[in-house]
């Protein structure tokens, strides 16, 4: 093992890891490749099991800057990790990076820049999230980032309270001793907590809008490796989550912040509820019944103030929720997407129209159900509220597929009798539309079916890998209205290979239900054979302009 350094160091970068060892090594990397050098980098492993020791310790051996600390059982979080790292490290300022990310080559510089500029208690830049399936990069919560600024009070900047993350700053050690500031052991979330905490404790803090920090997304991991943040399915994950909330509410109580409590509770409902009732129509009876159980009596703690900030779908959710309407839950989930109506509505007898099939029976019910607001039978017909669900789905000869579509107009808008729609999808930006007719079968309720020729769609020269998602589109006097399709909540998955009639090349297409948000009915194209190996990657390495011509002539010939 090669000598530590005597020199103290600037900074203290803390990795945190457990059974990572694979990616560990693209983490310690992008610490030691930071453009300010005099940094100590602490691998703090939280007793792993796998091949992070052999791979930790040699780091630690090759980089005089390394240090390896082992934790001698696991605790099952980032808090111990991260609390026993603090307690060793050797430099007046503070990092934390997980062994799945990855630091910015100048996050050091930029954020320790702007400490010597102003004495402050933190600085934070902004969080890029990586999707890991796609590559692509944005920017998290842009605009609380968009302007360099000292905040002295979070009271003056109460939407940074969205900001749950302690991963993107860099904190004086000073002050996370002065406080005795740390880590909540022995529950998910922690972060929160501890995010809260820092804004209120701290006298100022100084706000970058580079980039520090590079947060790797891995939608669809398995579940036994997703991040907790995906472990949404477990119980114990809203129990951890309620948890950590009613700690974030002592405190706030305890140290007189009391009054910041309605933009934590509007934070709480718009950010950590609005992702549990996004996932409410895939979950069973039994499921919702044990969620109602634990969040229902922290939802009977939240401001009144909180609620009413809430767009109306939002509300009806969690009323119905806490009215534990379980049957009606589901379906008004997915009715959380843009310009999703609700099946059926209500009217007491002054004309109030009420979410469901009957007027509520209490003052906050009546309150909360009301959805006056959504202007179902007032507003203008293109901006108009449908519900557009596949009933059945039946696969055909070759790549054709049967929909019997439902439509629900609980602001009676469409007239009495047969309606022109159409069925609209645009893979590759080349628009399909099929009509079809949707027949009366009782006031608000539509039924027709629609009969699609996948064959028939026309593609672009080079193909097109992605997935779309249908349409139906309604007319009126001139006007036209465009609403999602939602999908059954499973169905088994479709895969047919497509030989265009047109003499585009042949593609693969998945059809499934989206698996989150309302569930819509998804499309998903992959090209094959000669497109996918030769033209798409031609295309891609040349200007367009220069190729198109080519291009056109050797897809002909290959074929």
């Amino acid at each position: 093992m090669t000598t530590a350094t005597t020199t103290t160091p600037d900074v203290t970068v803390t990795v945190i890891v457990y059974n990572d060892a694979a990616l560990l090594p693209r983490a310690v990397a992008s610490a030691l490749a930071q453009t300010h050098a005099n940094i100590e980098i602490i691998i703090s492993d939280d007793h792993s099991t796998d091949d992070t020791p052999t791979v930790a310790r040699r780091l630690e051996a090759e980089h005089d800057r390394i240090r390896y600390l082992r934790l001698p059982e696991n605790s099952g979080g980032c808090s111990a990790p991260r609390n026993r790292a603090i307690e060793i490290a050797r430099a007046p300022y503070l990092m934390f990076l997980d062994s799945d990310d990855e630091l910015p080559p100048n996050a050091v510089e930029l954020l320790l820049a702007a400490h010597r500029e102003r004495e402050v208690d933190f600085t934070m830049g902004t969080c890029q999230r990586l999707r890991v399936d796609t590559g692509r990069r944005s920017t998290w919560m842009p605009q609380l980032f968009a302007e360099r600024r000292t905040v002295e009070s979070i009271e003056s900047d109460p939407d940074l309270l969205f900001w749950p993350l302690s991963t993107n700053r860099m904190y004086t050690a000073d002050f996370l001793n002065r406080h005795n500031l740390r880590f909540p052991e022995g529950v998910h979330y922690e972060d929160q907590l501890f995010s809260i905490q820092a804004f209120c404790l701290a006298k100022a803090f100084t706000i970058i809008p580079e980039p520090v920090y590079v947060w790797h997304i891995e939608p669809f991991a398995a579940a036994e490796t997703a991040t907790i943040s995906n472990q949404r399915h477990k119980i114990s994950n809203v129990e951890d989550r309620i948890r950590v909330h009613r700690m974030i509410d002592d405190f706030l109580e305890e140290s007189g912040h009391t009054g910041l409590r309605e933009d934590k509770d509007y934070k709480f409902l718009k950010h950590d509820f609005r992702l549990y009732a996004g996932d409410l129509p895939y979950r069973d009876e039994d499921w919702v019944g044990a969620f109602a159980d634990i969040m229902n009596p922290y939802l009977d703690t939240l401001s009144p103030g909180a609620y009413a900030r809430l767009p109306r779908s939002e509300r009806i959710v969690l009323e119905l929720l806490r009215e534990r309407r379980l049957d009606d839950v589901r379906p008004a989930a997915r009715g959380l997407a843009p310009q999703v109506a609700p099946r059926q509505v209500t009217a007491d007898a002054s004309g109030v129209p009420y979410w469901g099939d009957s007027v509520p029976s209490t003052e906050r019910g009546r309150r909360e159900l009301d959805v006056s607001d959504l202007e179902l039978d007032t507003r203008p017909f293109p901006s108009a509220q449908f519900r557009h669900e596949i009933t059945e789905l039946t696969p055909g000869p070759g790549a054709t597929l049967t929909l019997a579509i439902r439509t629900y107009d609980p602001g009676l808008r469409l007239p009495v009798g047969p309606q022109r729609a159409s069925l609209l999808l645009s893979p590759g930006g080349r628009r399909m539309t099929v009509p079809f007719r949707l027949n009366p079968i009782s006031p608000g309720v539509f039924e027709g079916e629609v009969r699609l020729d996948l064959t028939t769609a026309a593609l672009p020269l080079q193909g097109f890998a992605g997935a779309r998602h249908p349409l139906i589109r309604l007319q009126q006097q001139g006007l036209s209205n465009s609403g999602l399709l939602l999908a059954p909540l499973a169905f088994p998955t479709l895969k047919t290979r497509i030989d265009y009639r047109s003499g585009a090349a042949p593609h693969e297409v998945t059809i499934e239900p989206e698996g989150r948000a309302p569930g819509r009915l998804q499309f998903h194209w992959r090209p094959v054979g000669v497109t996918a190996r030769v033209i798409r990657p031609v295309i891609k390495r040349v200007a367009p302009p220069k190729v198109r011509k080519a291009a056109k002539l050797l897809s002909s010939v290959l074929r």
